[in-house]
């Protein structure tokens, strides 16, 4: 089973509207199926060129690899030569910074992951929870927070 697509609405809708409620800089929101897919995907006015890249490498690198970007980036800090390699073999679509979050099912299967981008990243993770939670289904960002 992956993240649906009224799902993933609700996920990329919530998060901006957290955004906005924030004050945060304008946000690029990626919603990824357990396959890697893209299902949902919406990039605020003013959001950067790049952010759809970003947000999307952050939902990819922790599907990739079955953890949120938040362990990705405390590995990366110390193994950088692996996460080297790991971004060589990726071609390039891993990002290893908070704000790439697992989303589980009741049952805790990886569903999907969403990807956000434009603001801290601690703010994007704190969005893309508020989305997830709004849709009745479990996050996973990694790390401390988890």
């Amino acid at each position: 089973m992956s993240v649906t697509l009224a799902q993933a609405s609700t996920i990329v809708d919530v998060t901006l509207k957290k955004a906005r409620d924030t004050n945060s800089a304008p946000l690029t929101v990626a919603v990824l199926d357990a396959g890697g897919h893209l299902v949902a995907f919406k990039r605020e006015d003013k959001s950067g060129l790049l952010r759809f890249d970003i947000a999307y490498g952050k939902a990819w690198g922790a599907l990739g690899m079955g953890f949120g970007s938040r362990t990705l980036a405390e590995r990366a800090a110390n193994t950088p030569q692996f996460f080297t390699m790991l971004a060589a073999a990726s071609g390039g679509r891993m990002i290893a910074n908070p704000g790439g979050i697992l989303i589980r099912n009741e049952a805790g299967d990886v569903i999907g992951a969403v990807g956000i981008s434009g603001d801290t990243s601690d703010r994007d993770e704190e969005c893309g929870l508020a989305g997830i939670a709004a849709a009745g289904l479990k996050a996973d960002p990694g790390g401390a927070k988890s």
